[in-house]
């Protein structure tokens, strides 16, 4: 597996990873979910991006069902939707995603998308 730096830190991700868009939005298919997880986490796919917008949270539902029993063997990717970023609504999402994600941390959170009217505020940035 090819691994990148990530920015000026010494920690290592792997360059490619496996994405959830789609993910927890129909129950018949969770055991397929986590079964493909699983299958690409055993083969290098280490890096796991979802966000509590995919599936309504259900994304991140299903990663921490596939990665319960691993958790230090995976770098969990997730993000705050745009219409939770206040200082309060980060800090809120964040224990949301940590508790759908069955998880102690997140090795990278991020928002999910930009927006240009400043919602994710520097007040906001330098709170946290």
């Amino acid at each position: 597996m090819l691994y990148r730096k990530l920015s000026n830190t010494k920690v290592r991700i792997p360059a490619i990873g496996q994405g959830t868009w789609k993910f927890g939005e129909e129950r018949n298919k969770e055991r397929d979910e986590i079964d493909a997880l699983r299958f690409g986490i055993e083969n290098g796919l280490t890096l796991i991006d979802t966000a509590e917008e995919y599936g309504n949270g259900g994304a991140e539902k299903i990663v921490g069902k596939a990665t319960r029993d691993i958790r230090n063997d995976v770098f969990i990717v997730t993000k705050v939707s745009a219409k939770n970023c206040s200082y309060k609504g980060v800090l809120q999402a964040a224990e949301a995603s940590l508790e759908r994600l069955k998880t102690g941390y997140i090795d990278l959170y991020l928002q999910h998308c930009f927006q240009s009217n400043g919602l994710f505020s520097f007040n906001t940035r330098k709170k946290m």
